[in-house]
């Protein structure tokens, strides 16, 4: 695999990818020190003038996932350097990525994992025949049969693939289907939480970045909304080197694979992830010395901006008037014509699938709020009150049980607009509004928290029902309020992504060659704030705000909606409520005794975790670990769910599925153990009458001797062990004799006649001693083999001798007596394979150690 990646990406093109990336950084750094000092600029005006949207009704939580883990749980990965698979143990930290471990051991001791996965840019598949959908349209020119096999054979039928346009694909397979729902549950959990965008917090350099990446593309003629803008900026960076350097490395070396079909996808795929870390590894550096220059301007321009804001504004209102009267009447024209016919149908394919999910959420924030009231209801107590409330504190975080919301919105479809508007994939506004239903969950749920906390403290538990009650019907008001006023801004922000791409498009060819003259009217001090294009393209977005703002408003109208009208304004309605939002979070396994179990330990030292410390964990699917194929491979623990995943599940249930798997081998932990595995014993069952039973006493005795075992040999006997119990008799039908037994205990059948010698003296020494200690009396009937034989044709016979010595799993061999007559003893049988197995009322036990 490496000759292939080596051969055709060989020094000249390694650097010819190295200068390529350069170039696209030195572009990149020039437009974003510009938009830098913009961005400054509009974040101190903001500041000095304030301003903002209305106020929210619920309470925001600051770190909801402090102190948790999302999930964890073994599955089987595919490893493409060997081509096998193996069961790895998997950890979703709260950070949303992926780290995979050689065992559950390796990640509870805080090692380091085999593997991160970031899930930006991603896509979670279940279906291999998705995922070669995707694999046949990467190489030109090859174009796969109907039914064409894949390069990888999955061990089971329930496939888990994360695929990605650039960097390495990741292959994976559980057991069950119900086990592959949850899983992929959790991935496109991180898939969406990865591609959620730059954090809004900086002010700063979100907006420059974005704003750069955006011009950036429009320069090299690429509008509309772009669907890898996904993941951390070095990342957004590398995605933009790879838009035009991977179809040109494609062209250049798919014609020059060799092999199969399959082999030269799988070759290609692996030259692509090669070139994409390359070029990643350049552009994390890069942009590191970026920021880090632009920051140490930070100081200065700031205080220049401060110092000479009004002068900048009026200089910017002078000069956007200017450019307003250039490109109002053509911008007014290409509205009329070519957007406002549109508005309301883009705007009615995302309400209808968006306006259904919020409503879900409601709707299972609610079903949760009654399971809690019914406990209480029932008497369920402080302990099941805790409870229920821990499972709810994460109901937001819980991917399986908000999978129900986020299917409404993944039905969002805009076919028929895309080509018109340039929107490239629906993905980009379906992800953002699963993320701002998550966090109006979230929202919704530590309001209630703090609500019915504060109630408690006040009333006391009483009356929980009616406690929980009026909280409820509280936090429900609150949440139709402010789902409302985010689902209009969500509108607000997709129509104007999807329109103002189309109009600058349009508008360009004819305005962009006017803009320069513009230049010329601002002053060499201001240059660095005030740019002409930023000023053009805010003039064409209030062009449009005004007609968005009136599809919106008219939209709120419809009751199907369920959205307020901008005229209800419920502004510090509840005033008491916001001062609680500094509070922290409760914690109701502790508060009211119940079990907090904590089923995740987060590693060592690994991105923010304590060494050992504890968390709990949000999704309640663990693998006992080292289970082998057939078993499942991933376990719910009873008791350590957070929140059940489906309704119905007992405990009971899972109990006896884990009490039904086999327990796997531990290594010995005292002395005794270890010297057993080093001293092998053996262990002898010897039939003794009922009138010396009496006479036989429990008990391990100290001896002298020496025993030929089954590989010739010789072990010392340095103690007897007698145990006396009673059995079932059986009948004597297929019974040994006394000398199949030595016979089976020393292998005589296979042994030299040099070594038959040893064995009989041997064997005559350990029956000597047992006798000394079972049965004095019968002494010398069983010192002469001769002798027993006869003597044991009527009396109870041996029932089963048994190998403990870690030396073989197959245990002796018992020879064979053939042609023997009815009522002649019959060779014993093997205990571990065979099922007849004689027992006699009385057994002597001789351990050899």
């Amino acid at each position: 695999m490496g000759d292939v990646v080596s051969s055709h990406l060989d020094e000249n093109r390694r650097e010819m990818i190295t200068a390529r990336t350069r170039d696209v950084m030195k572009e990149f750094s020039d437009v974003y020190e510009q938009q830098y000092a913009v961005a400054l600029f509009n974040s101190v005006r903001f500041e000095i003038e304030g301003g903002g949207g209305t106020q929210s009704q619920l309470l925001h939580r600051k770190d909801p996932l402090a102190g948790r883990s999302i999930f964890s749980g073994s599955l089987f990965q595919y490893l493409e350097e060997n081509r096998k698979w193996r069961n790895r143990f998997v950890s979703v930290p709260n950070s949303y990525t992926i780290r995979l471990y050689e065992s559950k051991t390796a990640h509870e001791r805080g090692l380091h994992p085999k593997a991160t996965i970031n899930c930006a840019g991603y896509k979670a598949l279940t279906s291999m025949e998705e995922y070669m959908e995707l694999i046949n349209s990467s190489l030109p020119g090859i174009k796969a049969k109907v039914g064409t096999n894949p390069f990888i054979k999955c061990v089971t039928q329930f496939p888990l693939i994360l695929w990605h346009p650039h960097a390495r694909h990741h292959y994976f397979c559980v057991m069950t289907e119900k086990e592959q729902k949850k899983w992929h549950a959790v991935l496109q959990d991180c898939v969406r939480h990865s591609n959620n965008g730059l954090s809004e917090d900086c002010t700063v350099q979100t907006p420059a970045f974005t704003d750069t990446v955006r011009l950036h593309r429009q320069a090299k003629g690429h509008y509309g909304t772009w669907d890898m803008m996904c993941g951390e900026p070095p990342q957004i960076l590398a995605n933009l080197v790879m838009e035009t350097l991977h179809p040109e490395l494609r062209n250049v070396i798919g014609p020059r694979l060799k092999g199969k079909m399959q082999q030269r996808q799988r070759n290609w795929m692996l030259i692509s992830d090669a070139v994409y870390r390359q070029v990643l590894s350049q552009t994390t550096g890069q942009y590191e010395a970026l920021v880090e220059a632009c920051e140490a301007q930070r100081v200065p321009l700031d205080a220049r901006l401060r110092t000479d804001m009004d002068q900048i504004i009026t200089s910017k209102e002078h000069i956007s008037s200017k450019i307003r009267a250039l490109v109002l009447p053509k911008a007014e024209q290409l509205l009329r014509t070519s957007v406002q016919p549109y508005i309301s149908s883009i705007l009615e394919a995302l309400m209808d699938p968006t306006s259904r999910g919020f409503s879900e959420v409601r709707e299972v924030f609610f079903r949760e709020l009654v399971e809690i009231s019914k406990n209480s209801l029932n008497g369920g107590g402080k302990d099941k009150l805790g409870d229920h409330m821990e499972r709810l504190s994460m109901l937001a975080f819980h991917p399986v049980k908000m999978q129900s919301c986020y299917e409404k919105v993944e039905q969002l479809n805009l076919e028929g607009l895309q080509q018109r508007f340039d929107v490239s994939n629906p993905s980009v506004f379906v992800s953002r509004a699963q993320i701002l239903m998550r966090e109006q969950m979230d929202n919704a749920v530590y309001t209630f928290e703090q609500l019915l906390n504060q109630s408690l403290e006040a009333q006391g538990d009483d009356d929980t029902c009616k406690n929980i009650q009026r909280c409820q019907d509280r936090v429900l008001k609150k949440y139709d309020y402010d789902s409302s006023t985010v689902r209009k801004k969500f509108f607000r922000e997709a129509l104007l992504q999807i329109i103002i791409p189309y109009m600058l498009q349009q508008l360009s060819p004819s305005c962009s060659p006017e803009l320069p003259r513009f230049k010329e009217l601002i002053f060499e001090d201001f240059s660095r704030f005030l740019l002409v294009e930023n000023m053009f393209e805010e003039v064409v977005l209030q062009t449009v705000s005004k007609d968005i703002m009136m599809a919106v408003k008219e939209a709120a109208v419809q009751r199907r909606h369920n959205l307020y009208r901008d005229s209800i304004i419920l502004t510090n309605s509840d005033p008491n409520l916001h001062l609680l939002e500094e509070s922290p979070s409760v914690d109701w396994a502790s508060k009211f005794g119940g079990d907090g179990l904590e089923d995740s330990v987060d590693g060592g030292g690994i991105e923010g975790g304590g060494s050992g410390k504890r968390r709990r964990q949000v999704v309640s699917m663990i693998q006992l670990d080292g289970l082998p194929l057939p078993y499942e491979s991933c376990q719910e623990v009873p008791g350590v769910e957070l929140i059940p995943e489906e309704e119905g599940e007992m405990s009971e249930d899972k109990e006896e599925d884990e009490e039904d798997l086999p327990e796997d081998p531990k290594s010995p932990d005292s002395v005794n153990e270890i010297r057993d595995l080093i001293n092998p014993v053996v262990e002898v069952l010897l039939p003794v009458s009922k009138e010396s039973r009496s006479d036989m006493t429990n008990g391990t005795e100290q001896t002298t001797g020496t025993i030929t075992m089954e590989d010739g040999v010789q072990e010392d006997v340095t103690h007897v062990t007698t145990v006396v119990e009673d059995v079932p008799r059986k009948s004597p039908r297929n019974k040994s004799s006394p000398q199949t037994i030595l016979q089976q205990l020393v292998g005589s059948k296979t042994q030299e006649a040099d070594k038959g010698r040893q064995e009989d003296a041997a064997i005559k020494n350990a029956v000597e001693e047992t006798e000394a200690t079972a049965q004095e009396d019968d002494s010398e009937r069983i010192s002469e083999v001769s002798a027993a034989e006869s003597d044991y044709e009527s009396s109870p016979l041996p029932a089963l001798v048994t190998n403990s010595s870690s030396r073989g799993d197959s245990g002796f061999q018992s020879p064979t007596n053939e042609g023997l007559g009815e009522g002649e003893p019959q060779p014993i049988t093997d205990s571990l394979n065979r099922e007849d197995k004689i027992i006699d009322p009385v057994e002597v036990e001789v351990v050899v150690v």
